[in-house]
């Protein structure tokens, strides 16, 4: 399995990549099946089954609503998040689909939008999808797996053990730490210089600067927007945003308190952190990193480095991104990036490993120093249960980020100050991870049924 660094890293909306990006994404790619099939015209209605963590959390994350926008032929990279409530209410009222946007299907909420509480095998986030003719007869049918970070498999690659189907060569492939610093070593590359060539097996160099430069802005005017925008986070805990009254008050420095006058470079980080996922909680643009849950974590450590660092290249960003997405790579490989599979630390625990590695790497950091920034980053996370309340990616998620940031860069600092020798290795941890997940009980992944959820309920 071939896995790209534009995989890891995509343009979309919150606030969750599992259950509002992978959604979305697989009723596009059924509406797409429809019209290879030559289906769509005969279609006279459409059913949406969510299943276990997309039923359990699904209208906290958006769930239902982004399967709908997916049917009318919508793609999380492209579509406006403005529109979705005022189409949702259209349909709801109107009792009409606009499938693939431009052809009328009936579609009754109660009877069509289905939210289970059983689990299929293969992964706790599956839908299935099923058009049936104007007559009733089934057209067409077909289950999907939203695997963590954007990721959709269907039936069919998941039966087959497929996480997807992109079978490039690449002339650096690795599946472990150790093979990534053994081919460093081999071929005197640093982990950035080996992802680039790795990256070329899909897209010419430019293409790749270019995009990763593309995913950097959408980067910065998701901290913008956080910065600019106040109020109350839809949901209904009435969780107050709070990063513009920071970024003020951070503007303003007049009465600094201990804390603040030793620390305000890592306030400036909450910060960061704050305003991306105070967006991704109200829907809005933002790039999963690798997960919407945790898309605060990676940009708030690179716009900390751009900052208040004296000179800052396109070059950096470049290279930040890419080691960053060796680990993430190796995160995914084997163990997990979804909260609902392994919990918070496959989310939150990964981008702090990914944060980590990518800081270390732009610091001048030996691959040994970046294996070992990302070991500290993921090991201080094992254990973190993924416990929304109210099903929404707010409490404790929101402020999740912003204390594995600021984690981030400790790990980064460590390591550095360190030779790359140290006694538990990446690939450990990461397995440790899939160890844990497996074994955490099902109440603390992604189902608002344990930890601070019910807690809070209980409150």
């Amino acid at each position: 399995m071939a896995i790209s660094v534009f995989d890891l890293f995509k343009i979309g909306i919150g606030p969750s990549s599992s259950h509002t990006v992978g959604p979305m994404r697989a009723a596009a790619l059924f509406v797409g099946a429809l019209r290879e099939r030559r289906m769509l015209e005969r279609v006279g209605r459409v059913e949406v089954r969510l299943y276990g963590s997309l039923s359990a959390t699904g209208v906290g994350h958006g769930s239902d609503n982004a399967v709908i926008m997916g049917l009318m032929g919508e793609w999380p990279d492209s579509i406006d998040p403005s529109q979705i409530g005022a189409r949702i209410e259209a349909l709801r009222s109107s009792g009409q689909l606009q499938l693939d946007g431009r052809l009328p299907v009936a579609f009754d909420w109660q009877r069509d939008m289905l939210l289970l509480d059983e689990n299929l095998p293969y992964h706790p986030n599956a839908m299935t999808l099923t058009a049936f003719c104007g007559e009733g007869g089934e057209l067409h049918s077909d289950t999907y797996y939203s695997i963590g970070g954007g990721f959709v498999v269907d039936a069919e690659q998941a039966s087959a053990g497929q996480l997807d189907q992109d079978s490039a060569q690449l002339p650096y492939d690795f599946s472990s730490g150790d093979e990534l610093l053994r081919l460093c070593k081999q071929h005197g590359l640093r982990v950035s210089q080996l992802m680039m060539e790795n990256e070329k097996a899909w897209r010419s160099e430019a293409e790749i600067r270019a995009g990763l430069m593309r995913l950097w802005q959408a980067m910065r005017d998701c901290v913008d927007n956080g910065l600019k925008h106040e109020g109350i986070l839809p949901g209904g805990l009435n969780v107050k945003r709070r990063a513009a009254k920071l970024h003020r008050s951070l503007q303003e420095m007049s009465k600094p308190n201990v804390i603040g006058s030793t620390l305000s470079g890592m306030e400036w980080v909450n910060l960061f952190a704050l305003a991306v996922n105070e967006e991704n909680a109200a829907g809005g643009r933002m790039v999963t990193a690798p997960t919407n849950g945790a898309a605060g974590i990676i940009p708030a450590v690179l716009h900390y480095y751009v900052r208040f660092s004296p000179a800052v290249s396109e070059a950096d960003v470049v290279d930040y991104l890419l080691a960053a997405a060796a680990v993430g790579i190796l995160c995914k490989k084997n163990a997990s990036i979804s909260g609902a599979e392994v919990g918070c630390q496959g989310e939150v625990g990964s981008a702090c490993a990914m944060a980590a590695a990518g800081l270390a790497e732009i610091l001048g950091a030996t691959p040994e120093q970046l294996e070992n920034a990302a070991e500290i980053g993921l090991e201080h996370n094992l254990g973190l249960t993924c416990d929304p309340v109210g099903g929404l990616v707010q409490v404790p998620c929101i402020e999740r980020n912003a204390i594995a940031a600021v984690k981030a860069i400790n790990a980064a600092q460590m390591a550095l100050r360190g030779d790359g020798e140290h006694f538990i290795s990446l690939d450990r941890v990461i397995r440790t991870m899939r160890d844990t997940g497996a074994d955490m009980h099902d109440k603390y992944k992604e189902t608002s049924r344990g930890g601070l959820a019910v807690s809070a309920v209980e409150c």
